[in-house]
């Protein structure tokens, strides 16, 4: 039997430090234990607060709440009966009234010293990792479906690193050497924030990354409009909270939950858009970069765009390989958090030398897998994030099921009666070119297997 254990690589490896000019990194935030008993009961409490109440999420603008009749609610992907945060859509009106807002505050928080703007982020980290640990974790395991090491990796490990990382790599930046100074001539080098505000666009599926995309540019002096993902509200919201706490002034950073095309529209023909930071899909991205372009003219400087999208990630296995290390790797890859990553696994391209050992042990360790709740500490995964998702990933697996150019090796079971449940499943594919080995789905839950790799070196 392959072990499926928790083993988590090291977020910096011993020997990539020397390779990072930082001189003095921070130390990497401790992975939760979870095996200890009294961590467990301070998470259940907190699951016992978030599946107590639906909570109530705002339209944070200047520091004060609004809601419109758009409502919206939050459900946990493994009981979508379950209401954990009602929210609503800020309209056109209060997104122009949150740029002017930010833009208003934007001076006196450029003003402020970056030591003064670190200490407030190094406090929010400080808040993540203590006070607010589990409420956190638990809000994240019921509203995102994640499982508690990939909620803790997600939004308590990597979200306070990001936050400490962020603070060094900034004094590194700004202690950059002195330039020359011939006689008579004085040179210096003065580091500002943008002309006019940031957009901030985040996803569903790393907390962490939303917690990063608000507070990375406010670290540097700018002022953000930070649009959560819809399924990420309750999580994002907390961190929203935790940096009012730790000292981030109202206005810096506005909380605008609100539909994407009409965010979209908005911020990006606004003349003081300054830079938008986003993680999500190519297609939105594209979308993104387009309104932007065709809105060149009209802005007064030229904003700085930053996108991480997903892909079809693959393996592509050496006739060498260990077979274990490559079903191992696979699986982790692959069905981690239901594969709804942007590095998740969801092709692999194996010899037909190893294929007939790689199907067999693949099969014989997917049908071990347990997807449960994510409250069970022994689930390896649980549900996807929301119908949506589900039904796309449905549609690619029945597909497979009823085309002649694959063939289901495992798994294959979707149920959304309760939850959005898909069995992790192993799908074998003879054409590289196939719909299910070429379209990119944001959720890749499946993972396709070629066998045949001469194909490919065809024209």
């Amino acid at each position: 039997m392959l072990s499926l254990s928790r083993t988590i690589i090291p977020r910096i490896a011993p020997g990539l430090r020397s390779l990072i000019t930082a001189p003095n990194l921070p130390e990497n935030e401790p992975f939760t234990d979870f095996s200890n008993p009294a961590v467990l009961d301070q998470l259940q409490q907190a699951f016992d607060k978030v599946n107590s109440e639906c909570k109530d999420v705002p339209i944070v603008i200047g520091g004060q709440e609004y809601r419109t009749d758009d409502v919206r609610y939050q459900v946990s992907p493994q009981n979508h009966q379950q209401k954990i945060a009602k929210f609503c859509y800020a309209d056109k009106n209060l997104i122009e009234k949150a740029i002017e807002n930010a833009l208003i505050n934007r001076e006196k928080w450029e003003a402020m010293s970056y030591d003064s703007r670190s200490r407030i982020i190094l406090r929010a980290a400080g808040l993540v990792a203590t006070k607010y640990r589990y409420d956190t974790l638990a809000r994240v395991m019921l509203g995102q479906g994640k499982t508690s090491i990939q909620a803790d990796i997600d939004s308590i490990a990597e979200l306070v690193d990001f936050l400490k990382f962020n603070v060094q790599y900034g004094k590194d930046i700004l202690n950059t050497p002195s330039l020359h100074q011939p006689e008579n001539i004085e040179n210096k080098v003065v580091w500002r924030g943008l002309e006019g505000f940031v957009a901030a666009i985040s996803p569903f599926n790393f907390s962490a990354i939303g917690a990063n995309l608000a507070s990375g540019p406010a670290l540097m002096g700018n002022v953000v409009l930070w649009k959560p993902s819809d399924t990420a509200v309750l999580s994002n919201y907390q961190f929203f909270e935790i940096m009012q706490e730790a000292g981030v002034p109202d206005g810096v950073v506005q909380f605008i939950p609100a539909d994407g095309p009409t965010f979209g529209d908005v911020v990006f023909s606004n003349p003081d858009l300054a830079g938008t930071v986003f993680t999500g899909s190519s297609k939105t991205f594209k979308t993104i970069w387009r309104q932007i372009g065709e809105n060149i003219d009209s802005y007064k400087t030229f904003p700085k765009v930053v996108g991480e999208c997903g892909g079809k990630n693959y393996h592509f296995v050496h006739k060498t390989a260990d077979v274990d290390c490559v079903v191992n790797g696979t699986i982790r890859s692959a069905f981690e958090y239901g594969g709804q990553k942007c590095s998740a696994c969801s092709r692999v391209y194996v010899p037909d030398t190893l294929w007939p050992e790689v199907r067999e042990k693949l099969v014989s360790e997917i049908a071990k897998i347990k997807v449960g709740n994510t409250e069970d500490m022994s689930s390896f995964l649980s549900a996807v994030i929301d119908g949506t998702s589900f039904n796309k990933i449905k549609s690619y697996i029945d597909h497979a099921k009823s085309s002649g150019d694959y063939t289901v090796l495992a798994g294959g079971e979707c149920d959304d009666s309760v939850g959005y449940f898909v069995q992790p499943t192993l799908i074998q594919a003879d054409d590289p070119k196939g719909k299910l080995m070429s379209e990119k789905s944001l959720v890749r839950f499946v993972q396709f297997t070629f066998t045949l790799l001469n194909k490919l070196l065809k024209p």
